[in-house]
């Protein structure tokens, strides 16, 4: 196991390499990301427009050799556009029956771009299929390829004509990752390089049976009593009923799940793999809460009148642990 996993170590820094030359200065959004797929989920890209988002998710699919299929969400939208359809036809000597035509979601890498524009109707079509990987359509259930991972944008700054997501789909996705600005000379080599007449177009350095093993890899990796305990005081610590913080009993409506901390489990193992490291440690546990939690809590209006955000209360459920 010790070999298995310094040598995905080092194809992974090679995908890390690829990646780096089509997205530039978002190095913590791409680890995150690579983190979520190799512990086999979904993530939620959150951002203003313009930040790469949807050119991330592209180059993700090049670069895993995965198949790559992208949907707009707009208010009308329908489930049958995502997950596909029957049609009826007609055969030999007049026999007519129906064939079910696969929609989008038959893909090993879904993006879902601007996902809080859909109804609720169509956010609901992708909740089995992100929980239990297939879909049910006209009463027949239709497995998804593997791997499969949905990877969904959503913009934090305009909000009309939008649908929040339920908790129970935002619970789904294994990370919320926030994407800022690049920095100076990041955006400034983005400014030269793809303003010019070549572009840089991504190469696929892994497979899919590739990747399905490095998420079988993160599964059997050892994990210390330490960060084991880390990862329950810091998730229980985070629910107002059980709480000793006052902070959280004050401003915390309601707090992470047990999903939150089989993720963060996860989470660690995956980063610990992406670093060449043969097991997580506590400190993989603190650079993970934010993105595994933030989504999986809520403020209550104590809270925003007295302006903490809920990277703040994350904060300080792991400061036990700096």
């Amino acid at each position: 196991m010790v070999g298995e996993i310094e040598s995905f170590g080092l194809r992974l820094s090679d995908l890390r390499s690829a990646i780096g030359k089509v997205i530039f200065g978002q190095s913590e959004v791409i680890d995150q990301t690579l983190i979520t797929m190799l512990a086999g989920g979904h993530a939620l890209l959150v951002g203003v427009p313009g930040l790469a988002k949807t050119r991330l998710v592209e180059t993700l699919g090049r670069v895993f050799g995965l198949d790559e299929r992208r949907i707009q969400c707009t208010p009308d939208l329908m489930p049958a556009d995502i997950l596909g359809s029957e049609v009826l036809e007609e055969g030999e000597g007049g026999r007519r029956s129906f064939r079910f035509i696969p929609g989008p979601v038959f893909a090993q890498v879904l993006m879902a771009d601007e996902i809080n524009r859909a109804s609720p109707r169509t956010q609901s079509a992708l909740l089995q299929a992100m929980q239990e990987r297939r879909v049910t359509v006209a009463g027949k259930p239709h497995e998804l390829p593997t791997p499969f991972h949905v990877l969904a944008t959503q913009n934090p700054l305009e909000q009309e004509g939008t649908y929040p997501l339920p908790e129970a789909q935002l619970d789904r996705f294994f990370m919320q990752i926030d994407v800022g600005y690049p920095d100076y000379e990041a955006e400034r080599e983005m400014l030269l390089v793809t303003t010019g007449v070549h572009d840089s177009t991504p190469v696929a350095v892994l497979t899919a049976a590739d990747l399905l093993a490095a998420q079988q890899l993160v599964r059997r990796m050892p994990v210390g009593e330490t960060v084991v305990d880390a990862i329950l005081g810091l998730v229980r610590r985070g629910r107002p009923e059980e709480s000793e913080l006052a902070e959280v009993r004050a401003h915390v409506a309601w707090g992470p799940g047990p999903r939150a901390s089989q993720a963060l489990m996860l989470a660690v193992r995956a980063r610990a793999m992406l670093e060449g490291r043969l097991a997580p440690s506590v400190e993989d546990v603190i650079t993970m809460a934010p993105p595994v939690l933030r989504h999986r809590m809520a403020l209550n209006f104590a809270a925003r009148a007295d302006g903490v955000s809920l990277d703040d209360v994350i904060n300080r459920l792991a400061e036990p642990y700096l």
